[in-house]
C-alpha cells in the first residue's frame, strides 16, 4: 500500500500546525480522498472512511459552533477516537484550546490553512494523488523540450547527459538526470521527478558533476514534468534495419501506460539536441492530428493513382 508522511503534505501545502507537540513524520496518509465530516459531527458514523484526511470548512465550523461546549467537545472527541490521519481547518478558522487538548490526548494532528475549502480540497486531492501514485525508477534523463516531456534512455556512456546539456544550452529545461522517479497519476499521465540526491545535477564523464541550476539559472530546471515520449539511444549497427519513415508507432510500457518511443542510432556527427527538438515538435504535431509520414503516404498514393489513370 502506498503511503506518505503527513509532514510531506504539510510542507508542500504550507499548512500551519496547531499541535506542534505531535510529530507529523509519524502520521501516515494512505488514501488520496478527503472527507468533510458534517454528518460525523452530528454522530452518524455508518460508512465512515476513517483513513481520509478530515477538512473543517465554514459549514462544519458554523454547525459545531451552535452546539454547547460539552456537545462540541463530545463531537470532536468521537471523531478523533476513530484515529483519523488529521484535521485541517480551512479559511483561517482555528480550533479552540479545548479541542487542541483533545487532539494531543488522542495524538491527532490539527493543521490549518487560510485558503477556501473547495479550492484547497481540490489541490490537496491532486497533491495526494501524486504522492500516493504507483511509482518506479528508470535510468535515463528527463528534459522539458518545448513543453513536452522527453525521456532519453540508453546504456551508460552513450551520451544521454551530453544531449541533455546541449538541450539546456538551447533553452530547454532539465528535470532529472541519471535516475528518473516516475509516478502514475492516472491512465493518461506519468509524471517524472528528479531524485532528491541528484536534483539539478548532471554527471559528465571526464568533467564530473555540474550544477545546472547554478550554472544556467533557475529557468534551466524544472521540478516535475509529464512524460510525453521516449528516445532510446543505441550504438549504430550497419547490419540493423532502422525505421526511416515512421509509419508504425513504437511504444514503451511504463507502469501500464503506453508511451510513444523512438530508437535513435548514434553515429559521429549527428546533432542529438537538434534531433530531440525536432522529435518534440513532431510529437506535438501528431497530437494535433498531423502525421508527416501519413501525408507522404497519401501523396504517393495520389501520384500512383494519377499515373495509372494517364
Amino acid at each position: 500500500m502506498a503511503e506518505c508522511k503527513l509532514s510531506t503534505i504539510a510542507e508542500s501545502m504550507n499548512l500551519k500546525n496547531f499541535t506542534e507537540a505531535l510529530s507529523l513524520d509519524e502520521r501516515l496518509v494512505t488514501v488520496a480522498d478527503i472527507n468533510r465530516p458534517a454528518l460525523q459531527l452530528n454522530g452518524f458514523y455508518e460508512h465512515f472512511e476513517k483513513d481520509r484526511i478530515q477538512l473543517i470548512g465554514n459549514v462544519e465550523f458554523a454547525y459545531i459552533q451552535k452546539k454547547s461546549e460539552e456537545k462540541k467537545l463530545e463531537a470532536f472527541e468521537t471523531l478523533m477516537q476513530h484515529d483519523v490521519p488529521c484535521l485541517i481547518f480551512c479559511r483561517g478558522l482555528e480550533p479552540s484550546e479545548e479541542v487542541i487538548n483533545l487532539a494531543l490526548k488522542y495524538k491527532i494532528p490539527i493543521l490549518g490553512t487560510k485558503r477556501h475549502t473547495s479550492e484547497f480540497m481540490a489541490e490537496l486531492i491532486y497533491e495526494l494523488s501524486q504522492e500516493l501514485a504507483p511509482s518506479t525508477t528508470i535510468h535515463g534523463v528527463l528534459v522539458d523540450v518545448y513543453g513536452e516531456g522527453l525521456l532519453i534512455m540508453g546504456e551508460s556512456g552513450i551520451g544521454k547527459s551530453e544531449a541533455a546539456l546541449e538541450l539546456i544550452r538551447r533553452g530547454h529545461r532539465l528535470v532529472a538526470d541519471d535516475v528518473v522517479e516516475i509516478r502514475k497519476i492516472n491512465d493518461d499521465t506519468l509524471l517524472g521527478y528528479p531524485s532528491k540526491i541528484t536534483k539539478h545535477l548532471i554527471e559528465l564523464r571526464g568533467i564530473g558533476i555540474i550544477d545546472v541550476k547554478s550554472l544556467f539559472g533557475v529557468e534551466a530546471v524544472k521540478e516535475r514534468q509529464k512524460i510525453g515520449f521516449v528516445i532510446k539511444l543505441e550504438e549504430w549497427n550497419g547490419k540493423s534495419e532502422y525505421d526511416r519513415l515512421g509509419m508504425e508507432d513504437e511504444y514503451m510500457d511504463i507502469l501500464g501506460n503506453k508511451i510513444p518511443c523512438h530508437s535513435l542510432p548514434i553515429r559521429p556527427g549527428r546533432n542529438l539536441a537538434v534531433i530531440c527538438e525536432t522529435a518534440a515538435v513532431n510529437y506535438r504535431q501528431k497530437k494535433m492530428g498531423y502525421n508527416a509520414a501519413h501525408e507522404l503516404y497519401r501523396r504517393v498514393q495520389e501520384n500512383l493513382s494519377g499515373g495509372a489513370q494517364s
